[in-house]
């Protein structure tokens, strides 16, 4: 291996050699205890230090970093205390994840260290909306992301890369070519010789450096970063390495050719750089010799340090406590001063004034910009808010969930406009397995707001009229919300922006042009997870939200002789079960009405609790309304006989008959 020195001090070649040797020696530690049984997995970088080392040397302690597995050298080379890892690997209450998430599945602010998710491609989305932060402040600051070859297969790929070459993203894409992702090879994943070449694709400027020659990393990624810094923009790096262990330990090497093995053996970034320091009379037996008995003797004390620890005990309260960020709103009351609006104006009030409220607010999606968005709720912002703030995306929903979830690391907060709930099929895993689990797995807050214009009624057909809330209200971590009336849209969408958790925020299209209400001009905030009761009677309860409340105004307003409580749920994630409860004793009689298919729908999982919890309060069956178990169909004498509303007349008169 040719090393060059070039201006590089004996201080820092010495400083290489040794964040080198700590997560080799941490390495083999590992590996022994592995063997033993006392920690559970290990993903192995052995072979790999010089590029986790040399990128992590060469990179500001304040600017961002998305390793991987086999990336331990990013961590010990951000000075993080031993113990800290040892525990979080043994799933102890000092690790970062208190024993909720294993191995490098973590983050820390303190050291700008942004862990992985299983899914692997999600995190290069992030690494763009860390720096789009950076971009926006400034700072000058540059945001590496690490990824295997393997992972170029996905579309995570292609989505983050495309982003950050359109806006000019300040992001190193540190793409480790180690021959396989897990037992298949390279040439099994993508045709192009070199994972390089997929940088012309993107207009992006792309290098292959010697992944194994520590010099060479950190030389050419100093250089590189100076230039980003320099002139902003994104850079695909391919390090050339090998992976000699297995994916992880239990997977073996068996598919690996032996002579493969070998070659690569011979190429071990540490042993190569420290026989080219001895050359160099640099460093010799007796300094080799301290550097270890250094470092194993810190090893040992931070082993000892987490193995005394006591195992974490399970506590049922502290466990549902941590699912989301805990909150408490600043409550802005609504001026008495009011206007009629339609819905659609009071989420553009909403928007615009929560733009003036927070500064640090980013609003993103397909169109929003100069052309207002698909329904004009976004049109005139460029104007008072700039192309800065109000950014048009490319059609990549992934990718751009994954930016909004960055923004939020780096300081920002975000609206995202799904230009139609049914889209959001298509940034599905970085919402429920990303932003979701954020705060229980380490204690980050993600701070974006999911707009999703949803529902039928318009003739939108299979694509465009589905109101998929359910898929969300599964997901521990998100909250949920579904106006029905226009004074509830702003001051809930206006309260989902302040909140930093994630908030999937439903906006029915049918709603949107049909409904109008007194609404309040001034800016002003709604607690989330509060129903309201629009009716009061002593008959029954009927519970629904969104367009199904409408439908039951219109059945009430068409039937005065029956006295009803009708609830208006508003949140579906908090829920309002004293509310509903409450209504309940009132009225011993439950319907509820959801436009979602009916099979595995809110009103399931409301009937299954008051049945559970409430069965004494019920003086008959409950009664649920929902859409026919089919995809919406567009053409309107189908779609009509899709939607529940025929429904609602017969299953009222027969819970009233029971």
């Amino acid at each position: 291996m040719k090393y060059e020195i070039k201006q590089l001090s004996n201080e820092k070649l010495l400083l290489l050699y040794k964040a080198m040797l700590k997560p080799r020696l941490i390495e083999e530690k590992m590996l022994v205890l592995l063997r033993q049984g006392k920690i559970s997995k290990w993903f192995s970088g052995i072979g790999q230090e010089a590029i986790a080392v040399g990128v992590t040397q060469a990179l500001d302690k304040d600017e961002y970093i998305l390793p991987m597995h086999r990336n331990l050298g990013v961590f010990t080379s951000r000075g993080i205390p031993l113990y800290r890892l040892f525990t979080q690997w043994q799933g102890k209450e000092s690790g970062f994840t208190k024993g909720r998430d294993r191995s490098f599945h973590f983050g820390t602010q303190q050291y700008k260290i942004i862990g992985m998710i299983s899914h692997l491609g999600p995190q290069l989305g992030v690494a763009d909306g860390i720096a789009l932060a950076n971009k926006l402040k400034a700072n000058n600051h540059i945001t590496a992301v690490f990824s295997g070859e393997g992972a170029t297969s996905e579309g995570d790929f292609h989505e983050a890369l495309n982003i950050a070459s359109v806006w000019d993203l300040p992001v190193m894409f540190c793409i480790e070519h180690n021959g396989y992702g897990l037992s298949t090879p390279s040439v099994e994943q993508f045709k192009c010789k070199d994972v390089a070449d997929k940088g012309v694709g993107y207009g992006m400027e792309a290098h292959i450096i010697e992944g194994n020659n520590i010099l060479e990393v950190y030389q050419k990624v100093s250089e590189i970063r100076s230039s980003m810094i320099e002139n902003p923009r994104p850079v695909l790096l391919e390090f050339k390495t090998f992976r000699i262990r297995g994916h992880e330990e239990a997977s073996g090497t068996k598919y690996v050719p032996e002579d493969l093995i070998k070659f690569w053996e011979k190429k071990d970034p540490v042993k190569n750089f420290e026989k080219f320091l001895i050359e160099k009379s640099i460093l010799n037996d007796e300094l080799i010799h301290h550097y270890q008995q250094n470092i194993q003797l810190e090893i040992d004390q931070h082993l000892k340090a987490a193995f005394d620890e006591k195992e974490i005990e399970f506590d049922a309260q502290k466990e549902l406590n941590d699912v989301y960020k805990p909150f408490k709103i600043k409550h802005h009351k609504p001026s008495s001063k009011k206007k009629s609006i339609r819905l659609i104006d009071s989420v553009r009030e909403g928007l615009y004034q929560s733009m003036e409220q927070h500064p640090n607010l980013v609003i993103m999606g397909q169109d929003i910009a100069e052309y207002g968005g698909v329904f004009k709720v976004t049109e005139g912002f460029v104007d008072a808010f700039g192309l800065e703030r109000v950014r048009n995306t490319p059609i990549c929903e992934s990718g751009i969930v994954e930016t909004a979830i960055g923004l939020s690391i780096n300081g920002y907060k975000a609206v995202v406009e799904l230009q139609f709930a049914d889209f959001v099929s298509s940034g599905f895993n970085p919402i429920v397995n990303y932003a979701a689990k954020m705060h229980y797995r380490w204690g980050e807050h993600c701070d974006v707001v999911f707009r999703m214009p949803c529902g039928a009624g318009v003739g939108a057909g299979p694509f465009h009229s589905q109101t998929n809330e359910a898929w969300f209200t599964k997901t521990p971590g998100l909250k949920v919300i579904y106006p029905a009336f226009p004074y509830d849209a702003k001051g809930l969408l206006c309260a989902a922006i302040e909140d930093p958790n994630p908030v999937m925020f439903f906006e029915h299209k049918a709603l949107y042009r049909r409904i109008t209400q007194d609404v309040p001009e001034s800016y002003y905030t709604l607690e989330i997870g509060k129903a309201a009761l629009i009716r009061e009677g002593t008959q029954l309860t009927i519970i629904s939200y969104g367009a199904g409340v409408h439908w039951a105004l219109t059945y009430l307003d068409q039937h005065p002789e029956i006295s009803a409580d009708l609830v208006d749920l508003r949140s579906l994630v908090p829920m309002d079960y004293d509310s509903i409860v409450a209504s309940v004793k009132k009225t011993s009689r439950v319907v509820i009405i959801q436009e979602d298919s009916l099979f595995g729908g809110l009103a399931s999982e409301l009937s299954a609790y008051l049945t559970e919890h409430h069965f004494e309060l019920l003086d008959a069956p409950i009664k649920r309304i929902g859409s026919m178990d089919t995809p919406i169909p567009f053409a309107k004498k189908l779609e009509d006989g899709y939607l529940p509303i025929s429904k609602i007349e017969q299953t009222i008169n027969e819970l009233l008959n029971y």
